[in-house]
């Protein structure tokens, strides 16, 4: 299998996609972020001083999306439809998932996990004065549609 990002001489190329149908594209990604029992209620009661967590990360994690082509080199600046972001609490923390979709020549992979990750990072800097331990992680691609590879879905 050949790398798409490797011209022919093995130096770094944003791939061509000019040829490429325009198709709709959908993809989902999630994460989770890990904390104390103290923090996790304080956002669920909207009680942490900097304000609503939730509505801060989902409007983080939307921008973020929106940006992913100058935050990932050769990722291409996207006309992006919809994205949103959604938050569960559980019983030791927060899962996110983000959802990215455009009609376009190329998928929205990279925008759903560019808006999960940011939504996370934002949950930890509004809540670190509660708790500066909190751990993200999970943060992966849980399926996407469309395009020329077909639809896809991670294992459960």
């Amino acid at each position: 299998m050949s790398l798409t990002h490797l011209d022919g001489a093995g130096n770094a190329a944003m791939v061509d996609v000019s040829a490429k149908q325009d198709t709709l594209r959908e993809a989902v990604a999630e994460g989770r972020i890990t904390m104390s029992a103290e923090a996790l209620a304080a956002i669920r009661e909207g009680a942490v001083k900097k304000g609503d967590v939730l509505a801060t990360a989902r409007i983080a994690g939307i921008m973020a999306a929106k940006k992913t082509s100058e935050l990932i080199p050769l990722c291409h600046p996207l006309m992006l439809s919809k994205v949103a972001v959604d938050f569960a609490f559980e019983d030791d923390g927060i899962r996110v998932t983000a959802l990215a979709c455009l009609s376009g020549p190329t998928g929205v992979e990279m925008e759903a996990l560019t808006a999960a990750s940011v939504a996370l990072l934002t949950i930890y800097d509004m809540a670190k004065a509660l708790d500066k331990g909190m751990v993200i992680g999970g943060v992966r691609l849980l399926e996407k549609r469309g395009g020329k590879s077909g639809d896809w879905r991670a294992e459960a």
